[in-house]
């Protein structure tokens, strides 16, 4: 799965003994998850809440987690042509989600683009020799959501084109995030933060008895916890997604784990990070991703025209510049 990104959590204010929260966290597809939670119901357990959790993570990591030779995504990615499977109602959600999302951004964003992650040493795998321009178009042929056969009144996949392999890594810890929320709504739990190597949902009002704050992290190679902008949300989702923290060097020139899938070449633009807030945790994921791979110019026009609440920070030289859509100026706060 997607490594953590970029968000950082501001530091909490000191509450009274019947608002204590409560922590709880672990290790989760290859990166952590945190938990801080208040009033749980009198019949709920630390246990409770920690179980539900780690049965909401299982779901998504036997179905989506390509990293696991015996998921669901990673059984399908070795079927050959037309070879029909059913998959579970979760995955048959998120893919449904991805393709749309694919159609809106014109294939800025795409789930198949996993040929050409593993080309450039991204996936499973690891790194691999530089490709050359043969290896990409050859990659290329396989990307697209054209190339799947999708009927998602029955659940059924398969794939049209040999080659076609599905990469959920920019929405399965945002579902899983959102999967584990409902889990906790469930519960009786009305006041959580819930985080996934930094993707998040919030519930309710904070130990602070006002709005979560969320720390928009300085985007630095090498370097964490520099602050570069602070949000103030309730009852939403949000995600970071950047290019600064995964990336190598070739010939003087730095290459992202970002793709995009319409040319077959990692990201090289000005933006360095995106972070979204939307009521999905998952959209969040999956839109600040598509939105990375765009660029500023694209990417504003489609945050705007989408009423998207969402910053970025583009990069020239050593210089940074922040950018927010009208959406998001409700959720800035002035001194993070």
């Amino acid at each position: 799965m997607r490594p953590a990104l970029v968000l950082a959590f501001c530091c909490m204010a000191a509450c009274g003994d019947g608002d204590r929260p409560v922590q709880a966290g672990g290790s989760v597809f290859g990166t952590s998850w945190s938990l801080t939670y208040l009033n749980a119901p009198d019949h709920v357990t630390d246990a409770d809440v920690h179980s539900a959790v780690e049965a909401s993570f299982a779901i998504v990591n036997e179905s989506m987690n390509h990293y696991d030779p015996n998921s669901l995504i990673s059984l399908f990615n070795e079927l050959s042509v037309r070879t029909p499977m059913e998959v579970d109602w979760d995955f048959a959600y998120v893919l449904s989600a991805a393709l749309d999302l694919a159609e809106v951004t014109q294939g800025a964003y795409d789930v198949t683009v996993n040929p050409l992650s593993d080309l450039w040493g991204f996936g499973p795998a690891g790194p691999t020799q530089f490709p050359s321009d043969d290896d990409i178009r050859a990659a290329l042929a396989s990307v697209g959501s054209e190339h799947l056969e999708w009927q998602s009144d029955i659940r059924r996949l398969s794939k049209l084109t040999p080659g076609v392999e599905l990469d959920f890594s920019s929405l399965a810890k945002g579902y899983a995030v959102d999967l584990a929320a409902d889990a906790l709504d469930g519960l009786g739990i009305a006041r959580y933060m819930l985080e996934i190597g930094g993707e998040v949902r919030v519930r309710g009002s904070s130990p602070r008895g006002d709005a979560w704050r969320i720390a928009i992290e300085r985007p630095e190679p090498g370097v964490r916890g520099g602050v570069h902008a602070a949000l103030s949300v309730v009852d939403t989702g949000v995600a970071t997604s950047g290019d600064y923290r995964n990336f190598f060097e070739y010939e003087g020139l730095r290459y992202s784990h970002l793709i995009d899938p319409r040319l077959g070449y990692p990201v090289q633009h000005d933006v360095v990070s995106v972070t979204v807030v939307h009521g999905s945790a998952m959209m969040a994921d999956a839109w600040a991703t598509a939105l990375t791979v765009m660029g500023s110019t694209e990417a504003l026009a489609m945050a705007e025209e989408r009423d998207l609440a969402v910053y970025l920070i583009t990069q020239s030289g050593d210089s940074t510049q922040a950018i927010a859509s009208q959406g998001m100026q409700r959720y800035l706060l002035d001194n993070p």
